[in-house]
């Protein structure tokens, strides 16, 4: 494994960062960092090249059939980049909504885009970005005030049916989708009815006690639950057979004393394997990164030597070439890299003012 360890990374690595609130310290600019491949770890490149240099970055997505073709979503809007991040143009969409929460790629055709904005909404291209529709429909019952709008933070499309789509809301819920999104089926009751029983109990900002069952963070489908989605939120990580109707809970508890999940995500070298980020809280002092080999049934730890999350675990980027390299980032704008498979990491810290990474993507 030592040979491993010492080689250099050889993924792209890309990390969007933002402010968690609108009164964070002006030092905290966000803004989109390149890590170059075989970059060492004081090798990121802050991107500007047409973004703002205080760009409050949320989203970055690769083309999968180009990687010189690169997303990001902000405040004002999607941008686009034909040169791999050295220069950005604006993309307009039509409608109201603006600010980018989430970009996705339909993993059954790259020509086929989708973008979750804050409020929430849904729009989708499918001819790689030239043409943009608002998919109307994409819309759930507001259940609670948080004192923000609520904002589109994950999608996802079914690798095994790419009519089958689902959509999560912080905070808000669930929404379903079995006809590529021309209609939409608020699944929200199933989750807001666990909130019945005291573990799933939370409330920060709103008056229901349901609030941490409607905080979703991360959505995933794999070809190995064809017909079920796995959610990672506030409470934990949670999965649905039937659509949506029913969840429950994977029971992450069992084997972590950190419960709080940011990011969730399913190898693109396994469909049994999942990886889900548990920290302690929103603004948490303990970060730490877990694994599934048989969808979710069990977890075992897969940071090791050398990791030291002082703070939320945000994200996760899985390498789409190398099964034993894994990224993940904190709030406070450290990145981890592992390429043996979890046994050692080297730390990739972003140069200062770049926290709050909302999105981490290899490619």
């Amino acid at each position: 494994m030592a040979d491993r360890a010492d080689r250099a990374v050889h993924s792209r690595v890309f990390a969007a960062a933002s402010r968690f609130a609108f009164d964070a310290p002006a030092e905290h600019k966000g803004g989109l960092f390149r890590l170059p491949a075989g970059a060492g770890p004081d090798g990121w490149q802050r991107l500007s090249g047409g973004l703002a240099p205080d760009a409050q970055v949320r989203a970055v997505a690769v083309d999968p059939s180009d990687p010189n073709r690169v997303w990001c979503g902000c405040e004002d809007g999607p941008y686009r980049s034909d040169d791999g991040g050295d220069s950005w143009v604006p993309v307009e969409l039509p409608g109201p909504y603006r600010t980018v929460w989430t970009l996705v790629f339909d993993p059954n055709d790259a020509a086929t885009l989708y973008v979750g904005t804050g409020p929430a909404a849904v729009y989708r291209s499918t001819d790689r970005g030239e043409h943009w529709e608002l998919l109307k429909a994409a819309a759930i019952r507001e259940r609670l005030d948080m004192g923000f709008p609520t904002r589109l933070i994950s999608l996802a499309v079914n690798p095994a049916d790419p009519a089958d789509i689902w959509a999560g809301v912080e905070v808000g819920g669930m929404m379903h989708s079995t006809d590529g999104g021309v209609t939409w089926t608020d699944t929200t009751d199933g989750l807001e009815a666990l909130a019945v029983e005291d573990r799933w109990k939370s409330r920060l900002f709103s008056d229901t006690d349901a609030e941490g069952m409607l905080d979703i963070h991360k959505i995933a489908l794999t070809t190995a639950a064809p017909s079920s989605a796995f959610i990672g939120l506030r409470m934990g990580v949670f999965r649905t057979d039937d659509g949506g109707a029913g969840w429950h809970s994977l029971d992450v508890g069992r084997f972590s004393p950190l419960t709080y999940c940011r990011d969730l995500r399913v190898s693109p070298h396994d469909p049994a394997v999942l990886y889900a980020t548990l920290s302690d809280e929103s603004l948490g002092r303990a970060g730490t990164l877990w694994r599934s080999d048989d969808v979710g049934a069990t977890w075992w730890r897969y940071d090791r030597e050398g990791f030291s999350a002082e703070s939320t675990l945000m994200q996760l980027a899985l390498s789409p070439t190398d099964p034993d390299e894994v990224w993940c980032a904190t709030r406070r704008g450290d990145v981890w890299a592992t390429t043996d498979g979890g046994h050692t990491w080297i730390a990739h810290p972003l140069p200062a003012g770049g926290r709050d990474i909302y999105s981490l993507v290899c490619g």
